[in-house]
């Protein structure tokens, strides 16, 4: 295993500094002491400028992703494995015999060297859970690391825009962990949480052996009873807290909630002691309650009192981008960002809409071509199903910041799909004439949610859908 001072005795350069995953990783580097440096394609292109700003006011060299901040042999190449082998950073580094570690290599080892590591599995929803189970960590005084791929809320500052890594120093590292590139095999945890498990980059069949295995590695695991295939997986585990709301042999439940429009309470029952414990959240949606159980089960498993638990998530203030009110305009129009991208995650956040009055207006971005063959048809049948017939889907082209990648179906087939299975869709391909249109067709009363991933700009683009709503 790795050590932490071995980490961070040498130089470290990121390939893509910017990125979601990448980001959290280069501020703990950072925070625990290393010399980090690194390049971003959107840097380059002008996109979202605060946020490199922010960095080097950090002390991080940002360069031009050019291969010039490639100087030693010494330098560590932090890369995903998306990054071709042509782009000039991989080039340099391999002249100069660099050793290169994949995103998900470097977390894994800053993970496991940690006393005490609590890994967020699961296809959905891990970013909230690790945010809330940080947070709980965090008042209740134990100091964590913790590791997001979005920005938490509670810890950001205007000092600290893109707070999505905190670096502590206690003995529990709080980190997601990913099983869409296979990654989550390479994380021994003390606690393991399991959310769910369902369709999402890979086929369940390999879900389910990544799964299992994670929970097999981890001395305690926090599993959700409601979904049939982390159930199913529970025997896999040493250890178990488990979780849900409708299963009556869930240890941790929750009964008598109500739901608003931003925010939800219930009464969270503690079934190995008998005790019930009274839980409010700022943050919508039934969704989010099974994350708040996740938390709790997870801090209980790292030993943390259940009511000193749900206490805690009564100041849980959300993540950037997770059914992330933006504002609603004089005119009673709402614009809500929000990172759905996939069938469970989109699917939620519509679900939470449709539980309160009003028309939705969906747009989505969809996060790549591939992805969008992948699980193409599933998002189309979820939002002809969940919208009514005076909601529209409209969907523009998917991202693309460049690549080899094929472009030869994109989200004119999504929706053809939608309008197939009786939905309203439109395809516009500019998302700038998505804009328009939007403006054009919103009226009071009406929500906008804008979804997508992998693109920052998602953000400022529901700013500028809530201020033409204000025109």
């Amino acid at each position: 295993m790795t050590d932490a001072p071995a980490l961070t005795a040498h130089p470290w350069f990121f390939c893509g500094i910017g990125g979601s995953g990448m980001l959290p990783l280069a501020l703990i580097l950072k925070g625990q002491g290393a010399e980090v440096a690194g390049s971003d394609r959107s840097r380059d292109q002008g996109r979202t400028p605060g946020k490199f700003a922010w960095l080097e006011s950090l002390g991080f060299g940002l360069f031009p992703q050019d291969g010039s901040g490639i100087v030693s042999a010494g330098q560590t190449l932090v890369a995903s494995a998306a990054v071709e082998d042509s782009v000039p950073e991989v080039v340099r580094a391999g002249e100069l015999g660099c050793p290169r570690m994949s995103r998900a290599e470097l977390l894994a080892a800053l993970f496991n060297a940690a006393p005490f590591g609590i890994a967020i599995g699961g296809t959905s929803g891990k970013s909230t859970v690790t945010g809330m189970t940080g947070w709980i960590m965090t008042s209740t005084g134990r100091d964590p690391t913790i590791m997001n791929g979005a920005v938490m809320k509670n810890f950001a500052t205007p000092d600290a825009p893109f707070a999505s890594a905190r670096v502590g120093r206690g003995q529990a590292f709080v980190s997601e962990v990913d099983e869409s590139d296979g990654s989550i095999a390479l994380y021994r945890p003390k606690v393991a949480v399991l959310g769910n498990v369902s369709l999402d980059h890979k086929s369940l069949e390999e879900l389910r052996q990544l799964f299992g295995d994670f929970l097999e590695r981890a001395e305690v695991s926090a599993i959700n009873l409601d979904d049939a295939e982390s159930a199913a997986l529970a025997s896999r585990a040493r250890a178990l807290v488990t979780f849900g709301i409708t299963s009556p042999g869930a240890r941790i439940g929750a009964v008598d909630i109500a739901e608003g429009p931003a925010s939800l309470t219930a009464t969270i029952l503690d079934r190995r002691d008998g005790t019930a414990h009274r839980l409010a959240l700022k943050v919508p949606g039934r969704h989010n309650l099974y994350n708040a159980l996740a938390a709790i089960a997870a801090a209980s498993a790292a030993g943390v009192p259940v009511t000193e638990a749900v206490a805690a998530l009564g100041g849980f203030e959300g993540l950037a981008r997770r059914f992330d009110i933006v504002g609603t305009s004089p005119s009673g129009v709402t614009v809500i960002d929000d990172f759905g991208h996939n069938p469970d995650k989109v699917s939620a956040t519509l679900s939470t809409l449709k539980a309160h009055p009003g028309r939705v207006i969906a747009f989505f971005q969809p996060h790549g071509y591939g992805p969008l063959r992948q699980m193409g048809a599933e998002l189309a049948e979820v939002f002809a199903r969940l919208l009514g017939p005076d909601d529209v889907t409209i969907l523009c082209d998917p991202v693309y910041f460049g690549g080899t990648v094929d472009r030869s179906e994109g989200s004119e087939r999504i929706v053809r799909l939608i309008r197939e299975a009786g939905g309203k869709a439109e395809y516009i391909p500019l998302r700038e004439d998505c804009a328009a249109r939007i403006a054009a067709i919103a009226r009071p009363g009406d929500r906008i949610v804008v979804m997508g991933a992998r693109d920052d700009t998602l953000s400022a683009f529901a700013c500028e859908l809530l201020a033409l709503a204000s025109c």
